[in-house]
């Protein structure tokens, strides 16, 4: 009796858990949510190789300074949809999923939601909803 009441309450549990998976790089962040109809979405950084190489043309530290405008911005855009779960699991093959990690931690705003880091290489989409799917069942257990 006492392991059904476990069952049922992990299965309440994954019901009303919100659960976001973003693979990411700094040009491009695919969200997916592994129970929304329209599953997945991306938002692509503005921080182009044009834009890079223009700066670069007019000077380094003008194009380290527009980076950095622009992947706060492409932090940002990101951030408005991490707010819409509790559970966010961020991970890709660059640094920009601890970047956005941090970006994320200074803001009291998201103190109430869980979000983990995990380094992987460039995947297909298949792999990268088994391998959401794979972290968010050992979290929930």
């Amino acid at each position: 009796m006492n392991r059904d009441l476990v069952l049922i309450q992990k299965s309440k549990n994954m019901e009303t858990q919100r659960n976001l998976g973003i693979w990411m790089d700094h040009a491009v962040a695919n969200l997916i949510d592994l129970n929304s109809e329209k599953n997945s979405h991306t938002i692509t950084s503005n921080f182009t190789s044009d834009v890079q190489d223009d700066a670069l043309r007019k000077n380094e530290n003008l194009m380290h300074n527009k980076r950095q405008q622009m992947l706060e911005a492409f932090y940002k855009e990101i951030a408005s949809e991490v707010l819409k779960y509790n559970h966010v699991l961020l991970f890709g093959p660059t640094n920009a999923k601890t970047e956005l990690h941090n970006f994320l931690n200074k803001d009291l705003r998201f103190k109430d939601i869980k979000i983990c880091t995990e380094p992987t290489d460039k995947m297909t989409e298949n792999q990268k909803e088994a391998f959401m799917k794979n972290h968010f069942e050992k979290e929930s257990s």
